[in-house]
């Protein structure tokens, strides 16, 4: 499958500088690089300048591209020794009997099974401490009106009082006059 990609990979690189280079030719035929049509000495040793700038940066591309792909290549070539070297490992770990294999599964088997029992504790544990919650803000709620309440009624109860008290005064006056 690399293969593959690799040629079709130098399939494209080959096809893109010929289009690429029959686009600026045809830009350079068509004589829209000059005003009266014609093209001039100067206009042709400039795009002649241009493509083989144009050319030699597609080389250089073509050369770095290439330096990549052998890294590339090196390093799968790494990569499937190391993957190769990991299952060799693998497999001598897997050939290690555990002499407590069994007992280490019951308690794992016991560990599943008090797991499965929390989860259902620790939402109904989670429900009830937000209805705590909700509950207490209430309280907190009635208590903060009831505190307003007792004060609203310490403040009628002495203004009260002080009108009783100079309807009183007010009373006794009048009586001493009376007299």
């Amino acid at each position: 499958m690399m293969q593959t990609w690799d040629q079709q990979q130098q399939q494209q690189n080959q096809q893109q500088p010929q289009q690429q280079q029959g686009t600026l030719q045809g830009i350079l035929s068509s004589g829209s690089l000059s005003f009266n049509g014609s093209m001039t000495k100067e206009d042709e040793e400039m795009s002649k300048s241009a493509l083989t700038t144009f050319r030699a940066k597609e080389e250089e591309i073509e050369k770095k591209k290439l330096e990549i792909r052998e890294k590339v290549q090196a390093q799968l070539g790494r990569v499937e020794e190391e993957t190769k070297r990991l299952a060799a490992i693998r497999l001598e770990l897997e050939a290690l009997a555990d002499p407590m294999r069994k007992e280490v599964a019951a308690v794992r088997k016991k560990i599943d099974t008090v797991n499965r029992e929390l989860k259902p504790l620790g939402q109904s544990c989670q429900k009830k401490e937000k209805e705590y919650k909700e509950a207490l803000e209430a309280f907190n709620e009635k208590n903060k009106e009831k505190v307003q309440l007792i004060g609203k009624l310490m403040e009628l109860v002495s203004e009260s009082e002080r009108l009783r008290m100079k309807k009183l005064e007010e009373l006794s006056k009048n009586i001493d006059s009376i007299h």
